[in-house]
């Protein structure tokens, strides 16, 4: 664990960078919400087409419902708690915590990750309603969420045969719980790109796809770093394991863990992944391919928002 310890007091000096790394976008995000337009870049894939009305606010609520699903994960880990009201939303839906409490971190040091990562979800969350609003549009409420469907999850990706799991009881269940978000969130930006028409909107969305990324870069590189630390890949190789069921329910693009790999992108271009709304819609409703999908998984009654049923 003093191995462990030394490891990540050295990460930390990489960690300072992370917090404000979108607030130069959400200055100018919101300062200029109703600029003039780009022609709109065509998605690729099969994902879910956003109404023609006003794409970048279909778009932008699809995110919000990520961004409350990191949020509550995060703060329960970091605090035992969830959002606020005031954050949620009026006529929120409630979050299903059962079995689940602040993760007793104890001298991992890992406690500090979770305070700062939370924030910067808390604050994507503001970020984003402020941003709908100022644009003219209603920002959605946080739907219902279940922080307890990691344990079935776990089933799925052969890491228990029983559903047991919960990443609130340990530093490193934390991580893989983590880890099982993050590289969606990355995929999820970098994938709705094209859908915005906007070029304010389209910058503001490229300054939280980089928090999101250096935050997916933390969590693996942790892993990867306290399994050398400990001599001990049990950790990886349940990584592992989710990044080959998210691969399955969402269209592939994953990169396995090991100490020669540790960027998630295309091996012929180092171009990080993307994912289409519905290769997203998949993995977060925990199903695998096909149309009509609009529940399940950690959004039990759906996302809220006009993008939450599976075109294909």
């Amino acid at each position: 664990m003093e191995k462990v310890n030394e490891f990540i007091k050295k990460a930390v000096s990489r960690r300072t960078f992370m917090a404000g790394a979108g607030t130069a976008a959400a200055a100018a995000f919101l300062a200029g919400c109703n600029d003039a337009t780009a022609p709109a870049s065509a998605p690729s894939g099969g994902g879910t087409t956003p109404p023609a009305a006003n794409p970048n606010l279909d778009v932008l609520n699809f995110a919000l419902n990520l961004e409350y699903l990191e949020a509550e994960f995060y703060l329960y880990a970091a605090t035992g708690q969830g959002l606020s009201a005031a954050d949620a939303g009026t006529g929120a839906g409630t979050t299903k915590a059962t079995g689940v409490a602040a993760v007793p971190w104890g001298s991992s040091g890992l406690a500090q990750y979770a305070n700062e990562i939370a924030q910067d979800e808390v604050n994507h969350v503001r970020f984003l309603r402020k941003a709908i609003t100022a644009a003219n549009g209603t920002p959605i409420s946080r739907p219902d969420i279940d922080l307890t469907f990691f344990a079935p999850l776990a089933v799925a990706a052969g890491i228990t045969t029983t559903p047991t799991f919960n990443p609130f009881t340990s530093p490193q269940g934390f991580l893989i719980g983590a880890f099982v978000f993050e590289d969606v969130g990355v995929t999820a930006y970098h994938g709705a790109a094209g859908l915005l028409t906007d070029k304010t909107i389209l910058t503001a969305a490229a300054g939280i796809l980089g928090v999101e990324a250096y935050h997916a870069a933390a969590i693996r590189t942790l892993l990867v770093g306290m399994a050398a630390a400990n001599n001990d890949q049990t950790y990886v190789k349940i990584a592992n394991q989710v990044s080959a069921l998210r691969g399955t329910l969402g269209g592939g693009n994953e990169t396995a863990l090991s100490s020669k790999s540790i960027v998630a992108a295309d091996t012929t271009n180092a171009i990080a992944f993307a994912r289409t709304t519905d290769q997203v819609l998949h993995i977060v409703y925990g199903t695998g391919g096909g149309a009509g999908v609009s529940k399940g998984g950690f959004f039990p009654s759906g996302l809220n928002g006009n993008i939450k049923a599976t075109a294909s």
